[in-house]
């Protein structure tokens, strides 16, 4: 007992050492805390001021304001408990440029997601970006970040998706790739990796998207990548692949999409190709596969697309093919497949498009043919079909396109064909077709184009007629002009628009300007200046009754359900809508929060001023819009092709664009730009012209579109303005002047036409113009390969190397050097400039030195 009161004191002199540890440690945790805090705080800001935009997209990183003493409420940040930065997500926002080698990764250690989708940024991944062990997203797309993937990639084992696609990123793929075990997607698409693909990609047992098309890969495909058993999509497509298809690729058994086309693949199919039973796409076009269709692809009964143009495949079409009864798509066309086209066809009843031509086919074509309900396009050209034309062929009541020329079918013109109501183009020529078919094809309202050349067909109709549009009448032939009679206007069946406005006066789009600035600030103010208001929604109206108008917009779209969307955009969105009055209307819908924007103000104002001012051909064309308090958009015609940025970048639509469309595109470009320049009262600049605002009309004729950013110019003023348009097509002179020309147009309507001739950003060849590394280059090496060169036609191969001849000039750093769109329009219509030596002769050189 004697002991007690050291016992004691002993206690208590330990607690109180504790207590003092323990104070201790939370004073040095509070300090790296503070200390973690502020460096995270610096390193933001230090980004920040390395940044350059237009208009500042981080204003709310201003760690000076009372408001905001934490970077954990700055925009595109979120924080842990411990206030420590875990996510940064800052997507597409307009930065101009940015290195992304001055973010100080090391001052995140706790970012567990980092995303900087479409911000301009530039320079190489950083190796030090291995040091984030907590990433699992690491996002960096649709940027102009170059040099080599890192091998520090691998270090991110935690890592779940990675996405460094649309870039400039060259050097291979990392061995060290193969440590990211737990990554589920992973894309590298669209940069120039060369080099193998690394067989330690078969580690990622884990992985199920894997897209790495549109690069530089050569060799074989590793046998590792086999081992994916959790793969539903391969796209390795457009590289320089190699090799026989690895027959472990067919054990992949959750596979859905294989895409590998236009590589160099040689062998046959693998018969074991059957064992993938999800497999829902499959695409092996463009490459150099030889023997037969194996009868195991029947297997596959949920594929929907199969494509195998462009290949040496011989042998029949195995008549297993009919068991894949939810086809859409089979694309068989440029083999030397022969035999009879099997009746067993007849079963593909989703089937939208079929394209067996230039094969080697004979035989007769099969009654059930007919049973192919809901085919849209049949191209069955130059074969060896015999027979006469069935008469089951009438049920196909959705055939828009039939191709039959260059076969040996007999017989007359079917009465049947008349049946075909939705048909718009046809071709019957070199057959041996006989009867006169004036009265059929009178019935056929939605006809654009006949060729019936080369046959025993005596007709008032001549040989070919390519039909007006809207087709006013068969070229001599007795069909009136009222037989079809379609106006190309937009009807509005009598009623007036309040919500959507028939831009018909400037006067209109002036009140408009007012109303609309009123409306967006002063809602009460507005409802008492003769607004209209339903349900609480205020239209931007000057007493016109556009209910009803504006409710058949909703109702055609079901309220903007996303199954109508078509497009989708920083901006909003681009929806397809069926009027009552039977028009088909493409509605740019904006943002909610981009309408509270005073640039979204003035870029939709600005684009009603502009459209309402212009007509032409070749610039879409404006029907009204729309803006009340919840609700915002623009009503344009619907053009039937799309985006010419869409088409370029896809295989099978890019190969549809042949050198012929490809230069009335870009004549189309330069005839309205020209007309923007010269004809208006003062010149219009658009500002922002790029393959993604060209619109392709059913016909490939070139509109262009998106006039929000477009300028016109005053004599009286300077000029200067911000920097505006897309980035890779911006004249580089706005960067250091900001001082806006009809020559930014130029230089963005020459990285255009490139951009067509080559069938991808020129972004390579422009910074190579600069030097004179590119003057040996030659043209048929940097013209689209997925076209076979235009030698065939020599007015075309001359048409084709004057536009890269003018698309250089326009290009030039010095806009005073640069030519008008006037003469670069003259020069496309009726050229001056001719070249001698063969088309695969002409150098780039040779290109700059023309005189334009």
């Amino acid at each position: 007992m004697e002991s007690s009161p050291s016992i004691v004191l002993f206690l208590v002199t330990l607690v109180v050492a504790v207590n003092n540890s323990l104070v201790h440690a939370l004073r040095s945790t509070a300090v790296a805390e503070a200390s973690t805090h502020n460096n995270q705080v610096d390193a933001l800001l230090a980004w920040k001021r390395s940044l350059t935009y237009d208009s500042d997209p981080l204003v709310s990183w201003n760690y000076n304001t009372l408001s905001n003493n934490t970077p954990c409420v700055w925009k595109g940040i979120t924080c842990n408990r411990m206030g420590r930065v875990v996510r940064i997500e800052l997507q597409s926002l307009g930065l101009v440029r940015g290195n992304i080698e001055k973010f100080n990764f090391s001052s995140f250690p706790d970012l567990v997601h980092f995303a900087l989708i479409g911000n301009s940024l530039y320079g190489s991944i950083p190796p030090h970006i291995g040091n984030l062990l907590k990433l699992t997203l690491l996002d960096l797309s649709y940027n102009d970040l170059s040099g080599a993937i890192p091998s520090q990639i691998g270090q991110l084992k935690s890592l779940a998706f990675l996405d460094v696609s649309y870039n400039s990123l060259d050097g291979s793929v990392p061995s060290t790739i193969g440590n990211l075990r737990n990554l589920i997607s992973l894309n590298l698409s669209n940069n120039q990796i060369n080099g193998f693909i690394p067989k330690e990609l078969g580690q990622l047992t884990k992985l199920q998207e894997c897209v790495v098309n549109s690069n530089r890969l050569v060799g074989f495909l590793p046998q590792s990548i086999g081992q994916l058993k959790s793969l539903f999509r391969l796209q390795l497509f457009a590289n320089k692949l190699t090799g026989p298809i690895p027959t472990t690729i067919c054990s992949m058994h959750n596979l859905s999409q294989l895409h590998l086309q236009n590589n160099q693949i040689i062998g046959s199919l693998p018969e074991e190709l059957g064992q993938l039973s999800q497999l829902q796409e499959l695409d092996l076009s463009f490459n150099r596969l030889i023997g037969s269709i194996p009868q195991s692809i029947g297997q596959l009964k949920s594929l929907s697309l199969l494509h195998l143009f462009a290949n040496k495949l011989s042998g029949p079409i195995p008549t297993t093919v009919g068991n894949i009864v939810n086809l859409s798509q089979l694309y068989l066309q440029d083999n030397t497949i022969n035999g009879a086209i099997p009746k067993e066809l007849g079963q593909l009843n989703q089937l939208k498009k079929l394209d067996l031509s230039f094969n080697q086919l004979v035989g007769v074509l099969p009654q059930s043919i007919g049973l192919l309900k809901s085919l849209v396009s049949l191209d069955l050209s130059a074969n060896k079909i015999t027979g006469s034309i069935p008469i089951t062929i009438g049920a196909m009541s959705n055939l828009t396109r039939l191709y039959i020329q260059n076969n040996q079918i007999s017989g007359s013109i079917p009465n049947e064909l008349g049946q075909l109501t939705q048909l718009e183009l046809l071709n019957l020529s070199t057959n041996q077709l006989k009867g006169d078919p004036t009265k059929l094809f009178c019935s056929m309202n939605k006809l654009l184009f006949v060729e019936l050349s080369q046959n025993n067909i005596k007709s008032h109709l001549v040989a070919n007629g390519n039909l007006p549009n809207p087709p006013r009448k068969i070229h001599g032939g007795k069909c009136v002009e009222a037989q079809i009679n379609q106006s190309s206007k937009f009807e509005f069946h009598k009623k007036y628009i309040a919500c959507i406005v028939p831009p018909t006066t400037i006067l209109a789009f002036v009140l408009f300007g007012v109303v609309f600035y009123v409306l967006q600030r002063n809602t009460r103010k507005a409802q008492t200046k003769g607004g209209l208001t339903k349900n609480g929604n205020l239209f931007s109206i000057w007493n016109y009754d556009g209910l009803i108008a504006y409710e058949d917009i909703i109702h055609a779209t079901e309220d903007f359900h996303i199954k109508y969307c078509i497009g989708v955009g920083g901006y909003g969105s681009v929806y397809k809508a069926l009027l009552p009055s039977g028009e088909v209307v493409a509605l740019k819908k904006f943002h909610g929060w981009e309408r509270e924007n005073l640039v979204f103000e003035r870029s939709f104002a600005n684009e009603i001023q502009v459209l309402t001012e212009i007509r032409h051909r070749n610039i879409v064309k404006l029907y009204g819009f729309c803006c009340h308090a919840k609700c915002a958009f623009l009503v344009y015609e619907y053009l039937e092709n799309g985006s010419l940025f869409v088409l370029l970048a896809e295989d099978v639509e890019a190969m549809a664009l042949d050198w012929k469309k490809r230069i009335n595109i870009i004549k189309g470009i330069a005839c309205a730009l020209s007309y923007l320049h010269h004809d208006c009262n003062h010149p219009i600049i658009h500002r922002d012209i790029s393959s993604n605002n060209i619109l392709l009309d059913s016909e490939y004729e070139a509109h262009v579109a998106d006039f929000g950013t477009a300028r016109v110019l005053d004599p009286d003023s300077s000029n200067q303005t911000i920097l505006a348009g897309t980035y890779g097509y911006i004249a580089p002179e706005l960067a250091y002047t900001m001082i806006v020309t009809e020559k930014c147009d130029v230089y963005s309507f020459g990285v255009v036409a490139l951009e067509v001739i080559m069938g991808k950003h020129p972004r390579d060849l422009i910074s190579s113009l600069s030097s004179t590394d590119y003057r040996n280059i030659m043209l048929k090496d940097v013209i689209d390969q997925r076209l076979s060169l235009p030698i065939e036609d020599e007015q075309v191969a001359k048409r084709v190397a004057l536009i890269m001849a003018l698309a250089i000039s326009c290009t030039r750093s010095n806009p005073r050097s640069r030519p008008t769109m006037k003469q670069v329009y003259e020069e496309l219509i009726a050229p001056k400039k001719v070249f001698q030596d063969p088309f695969y002769q002409i150098s780039l050189g040779q290109l700059a030195d023309l005189n334009i």
